[in-house]
């Protein structure tokens, strides 16, 4: 079938369906990852976006169960170059073009993604809308995506979010191992952990360093989580302005004065800043990939990592008694943070990665030394 794309700056793009019959609208980006296009279609984090892949193939090794970051696919629409004709990978269980459709994701293929990316590079990321099906009128297109809200003011963390607390049961992934190296606990260290949209990778990787994980919706209050008497409080992921997350940013400012370890990754991490008393601002196009270097400060050691945001946090905005721990080498913001007074740290990258490099997965340890060390 035919498929238009067309984005508030008044250029479009004709191809045609790789998924769902049907429209949808959203905020365009792009992702450089070579692989992982199914962790990214579930990853909360993309919820309101339509996610323009830079790989010019996707779908050659077709999509299985165990990649999947969450419940159900979470973007808004999907954007290839070309769609692979053929799934051919020992884990498959299916093809991309089934998935997208059994899921209602509606996708478009065949377009000069590279001239998209470029366009998105040079005037950010912006609204967007895909429709499906012959008849339709680009200038049309064009106006309903410059109706959309745009992102600046948005909180999506509560479509996202679980309804209700529960335990984590997943286990630590095929890749996984029951107790890290370094935790010397005989009992699992109890985790409370926000779900702004969170990865389940994330849990895996808290699972495998010997941690129990209960999870709890984004706006539970933070007395809920504290008596559960974690050992230490995790913030996660999650999609939107964190800006606009005063539930978030209070409950974590109070649990930053009950004086629990606390680790954030992305929004949990902004979350934080904002807590501590900083401010973000929203990039011109993001950073969405598997292959970001990051400079970690008191070693110098350069860490490659898996990415996905589209705010920071304002390096003018830090406050004294808060530390600058990792910036990114692309274009030097913030990608960590860590109290000089209490056990809270976060870093803006993803190391859990999935997809991406493990480079970083050595945070989950220094988490678990955190709460050892006040346990």
């Amino acid at each position: 079938m035919d498929a238009l794309l067309a984005l508030e700056n008044g250029k479009w793009f004709r191809g045609r369906s790789a998924g769902a019959a049907a429209e949808t609208a959203g905020e365009v980006v792009f992702n450089t990852s070579l692989t992982g296009y199914q962790e990214v279609l579930t990853d909360p984090s993309y919820a309101g976006q339509i996610v323009t892949m830079t790989c010019p193939e996707i779908g050659n090794y077709g999509v299985s169960e165990e990649d999947i970051e969450s419940r159900t696919p979470q973007i808004a629409g999907f954007i290839i170059r070309s769609e692979s004709p053929i799934a051919s990978n020992w884990r498959s269980e299916g093809t991309l073009r089934d998935y997208l459709v059994r899921h209602d994701i509606v996708a478009i293929a065949d377009i000069d993604t590279r001239a998209l990316t470029r366009t998105l590079r040079s005037g950010g990321a912006m609204r967007g809308v895909i429709a499906i099906g012959s008849g339709y009128k680009p200038e049309d297109l064009v106006e309903r995506a410059r109706a959309i809200p745009k992102m600046e003011g948005t909180d999506l963390v509560q479509t996202v979010t679980c309804a209700e607390a529960f335990d984590w049961s997943g286990g630590p992934g095929p890749d996984g191992f029951v107790v890290a190296p370094g935790h010397k606990g005989t009992r699992p260290l109890r985790v409370a952990a926000y779900d702004f949209g969170m990865k389940w990778n994330i849990l895996r990787r808290l699972t495998a360093h010997g941690c129990q994980v209960r999870v709890y919706p984004a706006t539970a209050p933070a007395g809920e989580l504290l008596a559960s008497k974690p050992d230490g409080i995790f913030l996660s992921n999650g999609p939107g302005d964190p800006a606009v997350l005063d539930y978030a940013i209070t409950n974590t400012r109070a649990l930053v004065e009950a004086g629990v370890p606390i680790f954030g990754i992305c929004l949990g991490h902004q979350v934080l800043g904002l807590a501590l008393g900083a401010r973000t601002f929203k990039l011109k196009f993001g950073h969405r990939g598997g292959n970001h270097p990051v400079k970690e400060l008191n070693s110098g050691k350069i860490e490659i990592t898996s990415q996905n945001h589209g705010f920071a946090i304002a390096s003018e905005s830090i406050p004294a008694d808060v530390q600058v721990t990792h910036l990114n080498l692309y274009d030097g913001t913030i990608e960590g943070l860590r109290h000089t007074t209490k056990p809270v740290f976060c870093v803006q990258y993803h190391p859990e990665a999935a997809p991406g490099p493990h480079d970083a997965d050595y945070l989950f340890s220094q988490f678990v030394d955190a709460m050892e060390a006040t346990a």
